[in-house]
């Protein structure tokens, strides 16, 4: 592949319900989009999930346009022709984590070289499903009823995994409820590192609740306290923050960190590092899924493809196109089938295209880069 031009766009969207974890309320998703040209006229998009402000992780929108811009499209310019996304990825490897900023282009790249092929990503990938399950991930409430109300809404569409956001006061009294009143329904919860050993007591009272996992209860670089707790509970314990690379993933697995990981595309830093990570997980008896950011439908189409390959055990947090926008940047739109099943596509590349017409619409600003 020789990139012979990339366009970079900082963009905007605003969220058809503000979104509220531990961290604080979201009204509006401010990300990075990326689109590599190739001299056949072949074109590959990623975005960058990297926030506005630095609640998530280190990286924010700016800073992830920075490294984007100044480092990584140069590092493209500087190759006459790039192999595939993998050897890409190892060779720039010297920029150091600014992982979300570094999965644009590798997502980007991996449309690309799909399109090249005249495949479809996911095969690209080395993924073989041709459907992957959809869960739903809720942020915290104002009371319990309101939950159940909300659970209730979205079990209607389909959705069999409910994932609902804790923190302190908003956690076990919470899912009590929602397991009193939908039964044995698959149910997870996700902290968002809002807890300390000191609430060990907490998460063995919510052994009961038989819930299918608790994600990151403690702190976001952390696996040795997860190792401590994970110990003592029956919950099974999955990582999310704490695990950005294979490295991370392989330390917390030799320590008994976690029994699942939830793989992020955009925290590890691409499709690249997405799948190296599930494998080592899947070959050390430590199962997967495909975790999101709040994604528009680049991301999404990205994270279809990373959640059929194998070892990628539960239902996903890849949703339907209209559960966080009224717009849709790409087409085909998204949709859950009765079984909150998403069809995989089988065309070259990533399967969706963005609309010109609704990019342009959310686009703040934007760079051009020639060779």
């Amino acid at each position: 592949m020789k990139i012979t031009k990339a366009v970079v766009r900082r963009m905007s969207i605003d969220f058809k319900v503000p979104f509220r974890t531990s961290f604080g309320l979201n009204t509006q998703k401010d990300f990075s989009m990326v689109e590599l040209h190739t001299a056949d006229g072949l074109v590959g998009y990623g975005d960058c999930s990297a926030f506005f402000r630095p609640w998530y992780n280190e990286e924010t929108t700016v800073g992830a346009l920075f490294v984007i811009k100044n480092f990584l499209i140069p590092a493209l310019f500087e190759q006459e022709d790039i192999k595939d996304p993998e050897t890409f990825f190892d060779e720039t490897s010297w920029i150091r984590r600014n992982r979300m900023a570094r999965a644009s282009v590798d997502c980007a790249l991996w449309d690309l070289y799909s399109r090249e092929l005249g495949v479809p990503e996911y095969k690209a990938l080395g993924g073989t499903k041709t459907e992957v399950e959809a869960g739903v991930s809720l942020g915290i409430e104002k009371t319990p009823d309101d939950l159940l109300k909300t659970i209730e809404k979205y079990m209607k569409q389909g959705y069999r995994r409910i994932k609902c956001k804790i923190k302190p006061g908003y956690d076990i009294r919470y899912m009590e409820a929602v397991r009193k009143e939908f039964g044995d329904i698959m149910l997870m919860c996700d902290a968002n590192s809002a807890y300390t050993l000191d609430d060990i007591e907490l998460f063995k009272e919510m052994d009961d609740l038989n819930l299918l996992m608790i994600e990151q209860p403690l702190a976001s670089d952390d696996i040795v306290d997860h190792r401590h707790l994970q110990s003592v509970i029956k919950t099974p314990v999955c990582l999310d923050e704490s695990i950005d690379s294979i490295d991370d993933a392989r330390r917390a697995i030799e320590l008994g960190s976690c029994r699942i990981i939830n793989i992020k595309v955009a925290r590890v830093g691409g499709l690249t590092e997405a799948r190296r990570i599930q494998q080592y997980a899947g070959e050390h008896g430590v199962y997967v899924w495909c975790g999101g950011m709040v994604d528009t439908g680049i991301a999404r189409g990205h994270n279809i493809a990373a959640a059929t390959r194998p070892y990628y055990r539960y239902p996903n947090d890849i949703p339907a196109s209209d559960r966080y926008y009224e717009d849709d940047l790409v087409a085909p739109s998204t949709f859950l089938d009765s079984r909150a099943m998403i069809q995989v596509p089988d065309r070259p590349g990533m399967g969706f295209d963005p609309v010109p017409d609704m990019v342009e619409k959310h686009t703040v600003e934007k760079w051009e880069f020639q060779r």
